[in-house]
């Protein structure tokens, strides 16, 4: 009788370290999961921060350089690209299409040195390259959240209980070419 007991209060307890292991990991894919998803929503706060700084250069620019207007049309064009962009692909896309296009217009700052001294350009590239910085850490942090949560799901024994309900998530990755200097033409 002893041993019986023994044998079924054994059964017992590696059954319940089995369901709370899998609770555990459950949870803890649920966290990676909102983890990345956290990262993303920096990438996006930061991206939305360039946008709102943009207007503000362009319209400083505006008046030093009315007869730019081309470059003013693509910044235009590729803000709202970027504004519309749903996944972290078609976001970095817009997003190294606009940084190709303020290549251009600081190009053009450089035909007007008197907007180059003017405190109000000063403070706004001062604040566009500290947005640059925070976005290049944003997508940092995100990839690196990715590539946590993907090496989890994809682990054994964790792929098991993944199932269909976690699934791999994308890299935040520049478009092809993007490592090559924006070539400026005027």
């Amino acid at each position: 009788m002893k041993k019986g007991v023994l044998v079924i209060l054994g059964i017992v307890v590696v059954i319940l370290i089995i369901v709370f292991w899998i609770i555990g990991a459950y949870n803890k894919m649920v966290a990676l999961e909102q983890n990345v998803n956290e990262k993303y929503s920096q990438i996006q706060n930061q991206l939305q921060r360039r946008l709102d700084l943009i207007p503000n250069l362009v319209e400083t620019v505006k008046g030093y350089a009315a007869q730019e207007r081309e470059i003013f049309e693509a910044i235009a064009n590729a803000r709202a690209k970027l504004a519309g962009a749903q996944t972290p692909q078609e976001q970095a896309t817009a997003d190294a299409e606009l940084s190709n296009v303020l290549s251009r217009l600081l190009v053009i700052v450089e035909n007007y040195p008197t907007l180059k001294s003017d405190a109000n350009f000063r403070q706004l590239m001062d604040e566009l390259a500290g947005t640059e910085n925070r976005i290049a850490v944003a997508r940092k942090d995100y990839n690196e959240a990715v590539k946590e949560y993907n090496t989890l799901i994809k682990k054994f024994p964790y792929f098991l209980i993944a199932g269909s309900r976690f699934t791999e998530k994308q890299y935040f990755e520049a478009k092809p070419g993007a490592e090559n200097a924006p070539e400026v033409k005027f």
